[in-house]
């Protein structure tokens, strides 16, 4: 795969996740659009490895987003939006991953460092 064909690949996910979060409700919308951008930020360097696992995890997250919106883009309830990470995938993350996803967790049930 040539450069430019994956730096085009890259952009167009990219811009469909801030697209479908378009469908979200609006604090969820906010704070998913904040993480797709610094996770992309973050990963401008990483391997070749590292890339193809990160292009399979967020293409297979738009997906499951694009089918749990629907077509015309009205989300379920929240309750209904997402799904559990299985625990098995958390063998996967380094350490400093998983902090970031118990930030995200605070961050999504409104929790922050003084009401903990």
């Amino acid at each position: 795969m040539t450069c430019t064909s994956h730096i085009h690949r890259v952009r167009t996910l990219y811009k469909t996740l801030l697209r479908l979060h378009r469908g979200l409700p609006e604090g969820l919308q906010v704070l998913g659009n904040q993480y797709v951008r610094d996770e992309f930020r973050r990963h401008k360097t990483c391997t070749t490895h590292e890339a193809s696992l990160f292009m399979n995890e967020w293409t297979d997250y738009a997906i499951s987003l694009a089918n749990q919106l629907g077509v015309r883009g009205k989300p379920n309830p929240v309750e209904y939006l997402g799904s559990n990470l299985e625990v098995n995938k958390l063998g996967d993350f380094r350490d400093e991953q998983v902090a970031q996803l118990y930030e995200l967790l605070l961050a999504s049930k409104g929790i922050n460092e003084e009401n903990r």
